[in-house]
C-alpha cells in the first residue's frame, strides 16, 4: 500500500455557529485533532481530488494552524479513485493513524465502499461523494454529507429547462456508474413531474474516449442533459458539436465547473449548468476564499466547487469545535454538533443540515459565456435552500426506490 502524505496545519479560533451548546470539562489543548482526507490524486478523477485537498489546505493554513484551541494534523490518503483503494485507505486512517474525523471520499462508488466500515468504527465523517442513500434510507449516526447529493443540483436544472427554457423533450447522457444514475434520476423526476419527457437515456462508460456512437443516438429531442465527470464533459461537448449536434446542452455540477470551463473551446458557449458554488458570487466570504486559494496554491490555481466544498468543511469543523469547547472524543456528540451547524458566511452561501444529515444549500444556475477572450460561467439565477429531496415531500421521496440505471423508468 502507498504511504500516506502528511501535513500539519493549525487554524485560529472562531465564534460558534452551531445551534448545539455542550458543557465540556477542560481538555488537554496540546492534543492535535487528526483529520483524515480521503481523496483521489491519481487516475481520471485526480484533478477534482487535488482541488479538494487545496480547499481544505487553504482554510487550515489561513487559520494559522489552530481551530478552537486545537492543533490540526491533516493526513491525506490517495484512494486511487477505486472502491478497494478507498476501503484500504479508510482502514489505514482509522486503525493506523487514529484520526478523529474523516473528510471524503471523493467518488460515489468509494463512499459506498467505505460507509459501513466508517459507521462500524463510529468515525465522524464529513462525506463529499454524492451517493444518495447514505443520507436517505441508509443513513448512519456518524456521517454528515457537507457537499450535495448526486441529484441535488439536477432538481433546479430540470425546473429551469422546463420553465425558463420552455423545453419539453430531453435525452440524458450520464457516466455509467452511481453518480450518473442518480443525477439522471433527479433530473428526470422533476422534469417529468413538470410535464416534460425523457425520451432516451445513454450510458457511456467512465473511461469513454470516443462519443461518436452515442452522439449518433441523439435525435427527436430539444435538449441534451449531460451529467459527465472528470474530463468527459470536455470530450463529449467538443465531439458532439464537431459532429453537428445542435440541441442545447445542459448539465450538473461537474459539466462546466469553474475549474474546467477555461479548457473548453467555443463549442461550450451557451452550456447551462447548475453548481453548489460559483466563482462569480459577489460576497465577502467568497472573496476571502478566492484570496486564500491564490495565496496558498498560487495565483493561477483553478478554483471551483471541489475546493469550495472542502474549504467549507473547515468552517464546519471549526464551528462544531467551538460548540464542544474543542472536544471531539465522543463521536456521537461531535456528529450532533456538526449537524447543528448553520452558517451564512461561506463562499457557497448559506449552509445548514436536514434531519438526515445532508446539506441544505444554494444552487447556482449558470451559462457559459465568453468574456475578455476567456470562457467563464455567468450566474443567471440562484435557487435557495435546495434539499436532497428537491421539491418532493421527504416522506414520500424515501418510500420510492433509490435512483438507479433503470429507475425512474422511461415512459412508454
Amino acid at each position: 500500500m502507498r504511504s500516506l502524505s502528511r501535513r500539519n496545519f493549525m487554524a485560529s479560533t472562531a465564534a460558534a455557529a452551531g445551534a448545539f451548546a455542550f458543557p465540556m470539562p477542560s481538555i488537554a489543548q496540546n492534543a492535535p485533532l487528526k483529520v483524515g482526507l480521503l481523496t483521489v490524486k491519481t487516475g481520471p478523477l485526480a484533478a477534482g481530488g487535488i482541488h479538494a485537498e487545496e480547499g481544505i489546505t487553504a482554510f487550515l493554513k489561513d487559520k494559522d494552524f489552530t481551530l478552537s484551541g486545537r492543533k490540526i494534523e491533516l493526513i491525506v490518503a490517495d484512494t486511487g479513485g477505486n472502491p478497494a483503494g478507498a476501503k484500504n485507505k479508510a482502514q489505514e486512517l482509522v486503525e493506523r493513524d487514529h484520526v478523529d474525523i474523516v473528510l471524503g471520499p471523493f467518488a460515489a462508488f468509494e463512499l459506498l465502499a467505505t460507509v459501513d466500515y466508517l459507521a462500524q468504527q463510529k468515525m465522524p465523517t464529513l462525506a463529499f461523494a454524492g451517493a444518495e442513500d447514505v443520507t436517505q434510507r441508509k443513513g448512519t449516526d456518524y456521517l454528515t454529507r457537507t457537499s450535495y447529493t448526486s441529484a441535488q443540483c439536477l432538481f433546479p436544472l430540470a425546473d429551469y429547462v422546463l420553465n425558463d427554457m420552455k423545453l419539453k423533450r430531453a435525452i440524458t447522457m450520464g457516466d455509467d456508474f452511481a453518480f450518473g444514475y442518480e443525477q439522471v434520476g433527479g433530473f428526470q423526476r422533476v422534469f417529468e413531474d413538470g410535464g416534460g419527457r425523457v425520451v432516451k437515456k445513454l450510458w457511456p462508460p467512465l473511461n469513454t474516449a470516443d462519443y461518436a456512437s452515442y452522439v449518433a443516438q441523439i435525435s427527436d429531442c430539444d435538449v441534451v442533459c449531460e451529467v459527465l465527470a472528470g474530463s468527459n464533459p470536455l470530450k463529449f461537448t467538443q465531439q458532439a458539436r464537431s459532429l453537428g449536434l445542435s440541441e442545447p446542452l445542459v448539465g450538473g455540477a461537474t459539466v462546466a465547473d469553474d475549474t474546467i470551463v477555461g479548457a473548453f473551446g467555443d463549442e461550450a458557449i451557451g452550456v447551462i449548468n447548475t453548481n453548489p458554488y460559483t466563482l462569480d458570487l459577489d460576497t465577502e466570504a467568497n472573496r476571502r476564499f478566492i484570496a486564500a486559494m491564490r495565496k496558498n496554491s498560487g495565483p493561477d490555481v483553478r478554483i471551483g466547487h471541489y475546493a469550495a466544498c472542502f474549504y467549507v468543511d473547515g468552517q464546519i469543523i471549526e464551528a462544531a469545535l467551538a460548540t464542544t469547547g474543542g472536544k471531539s472524543d465522543d463521536p456521537e456528540m461531535f456528529t450532533k454538533a456538526v449537524r447543528a451547524v448553520s452558517l451564512s458566511d461561506t463562499p457557497r452561501g448559506p449552509i445548514s443540515f436536514d434531519d438526515h444529515g445532508n446539506a441544505v444549500i444554494d444552487v447556482f444556475l449558470r451559462r457559459v459565456e465568453k468574456q475578455g477572450g476567456k470562457l467563464v460561467n455567468h450566474t443567471l439565477k440562484t435557487y435557495h435552500k435546495v434539499s436532497q429531496f428537491g421539491p418532493s415531500d421527504p416522506k414520500w421521496f424515501l418510500q420510492q426506490p433509490v435512483f438507479s440505471r433503470d429507475y425512474p423508468p422511461l415512459k412508454s
